[in-house]
């Protein structure tokens, strides 16, 4: 079996779209109007109509996609650059900071509260 990527629900894909192409500079691959493919493999797809697709209902649920338990991970070469353009868009968790195993990252919320860590390689 191979993983391919995940899939968060998010709540407005425009707003998304916006903040990952802008915010993180990521590149759409493919656009399909409630679903959104990036160059890197990540995708987003809009809430609704993904819990339709999945469950056959309607999402009545006004509890946020984003729970603050799962971390979509990012690598980039230039940790320090990527954080100070981050931080001028968007309030960060925490600005970069050397973990524990050696690895330099920093960490904010999307729009939907879904966690993002971007980590240099190790």
């Amino acid at each position: 079996m191979k993983f391919v990527n995940p899939l968060p629900f998010v709540s407005d894909i425009e707003r998304s779209k916006r903040f990952y192409t802008e915010t993180l500079a990521l590149r759409i691959l493919e656009d399909h109007g409630n679903f959104v493919l990036f160059e890197n493999g990540f995708a987003l797809h809009d809430g609704q109509s993904l819990h339709e697709t999945v469950f056959g209902t309607e999402d009545t649920s006004d509890a946020p996609y984003g729970r603050k338990n799962l971390v979509l991970y990012f690598e980039v070469e230039d940790v320090t650059a990527t954080c100070q353009h981050v931080a001028s868009r968007t309030e960060l968790i925490h600005e970069v900071r050397k973990e524990p195993w050696g690895q330099r990252v920093f960490r904010l919320f999307d729009p939907d509260g879904h966690i993002i860590e971007i980590g240099e390689p190790q």
